[in-house]
């Protein structure tokens, strides 16, 4: 047994010990049968105080595995997550490997994902989230990758193909709005505060997407999840992430000013640098004098709402 293998084992000490002079002896006897490389006698002597011992079961579980015994082994380290508190880093990621080798991408993801929120720094966990995800690409139903590719299809096609009037289509080319895809990107406010595209351009466009089971703004969570990320690249000289982290609850705007952003969804001063002015304007009861109070604050933090290209 490597010294790496030894040290992570002897750190996996859960809360269920058993405190008696078997379960300590037992516990002992099983070191020794590791240390002299006699595997079978070591998982014999931990089988007898797995269940109520939290390091005997995780030992039993890594040695169980690696004498091909997977199905109990995942048990095993299955019910350490489920009776610790506070799961160890050890078993999330010996079971991890386990789920990954077995074709369980998502399930492998779930345990490098329970770490990483509470260890987002820790190296060996995302180092493999990496090659789990790299792996998750490569399984792919065909039924759902053909309606991947017929949805893909669709948010491809161009603006132009569908019966708009002359001034919704010149709006949204000025826009830069060329394809369904793109219009889901957008929400209504945003197009409204757009020259010359009033609600006559807007009806036409929402009866447009309703038929082909779409909706403005439909993709604006997961687009505005890469456009934040883009942000917090292009301000890093501007502003801190302890600055961007910040909570909207601890910066002093009115009540009205605060119930607004929280049902737009905005929850950090990074959150609320990556709105538009249409966006804020386009929520109940925001008013110009709350535009002004998010301005102010975000300019003193050397920030600005986004504009539109």
């Amino acid at each position: 047994m490597s010294q790496d293998t030894s040290n992570a084992l002897d750190t996996v000490i859960g809360g269920g010990a058993v405190n008696t002079v078997d379960a300590t002896q037992a516990l002992q006897d099983a070191k020794q049968h590791e240390q002299d490389g006699n595997r079978l006698a070591a998982i014999e002597a931990l089988r007898s105080i797995a269940s109520s011992n939290d390091e005997a079961a995780f030992r039993l579980a890594y040695h169980l595995d690696l004498v091909g015994e997977e199905d109990e082994a995942v048990s095993l380290y299955e019910d350490l997550v489920r009776r610790q508190t506070r799961p160890s880093i050890n078993v999330m990621l010996n079971l991890a490997v386990i789920l990954e080798d077995r074709g369980d991408i998502n399930g492998a993801e779930r345990c490098l994902r329970q770490i990483l929120d509470t260890e987002p720094n820790h190296e060996r966990a995302r180092l493999f989230m990496m090659d789990v995800r790299s792996s998750k690409d490569m399984y792919y139903d065909e039924e759902q990758a053909r309606d991947m590719a017929k949805r893909n299809a669709l948010l491809d096609t161009p603006v132009t193909d569908f019966e708009l009037s002359v001034r919704a289509r010149n709006c949204l080319k000025k826009m830069q709005i060329r394809t369904l895809g793109d219009l889901l990107k957008v929400s209504e406010s945003e197009l409204l505060s757009y020259k010359n595209f009033g609600e006559t351009s807007l009806v036409e466009i929402n009866q447009m997407l309703t038929s082909k089971g779409l909706r403005l703004g439909q993709s604006l969570q997961s687009h505005y999840s890469r456009m934040r990320q883009e942000i917090y690249d292009e301000i890093k000289g501007k502003a801190s992430e302890a600055v961007l982290n910040k909570p909207i609850t601890q910066l002093d705007f009115s009540v009205r000013a605060r119930k607004a952003l929280q049902l737009l969804g905005v929850h950090t001063v990074g959150d609320l640098a990556t709105r538009t002015e249409a966006e804020l304007m386009g929520v109940k009861n925001f008013g110009a004098t709350s535009l002004d109070e998010v301005n102010d604050v975000l300019q003193s933090y050397n920030l600005d709402l986004r504009t539109l290209e």
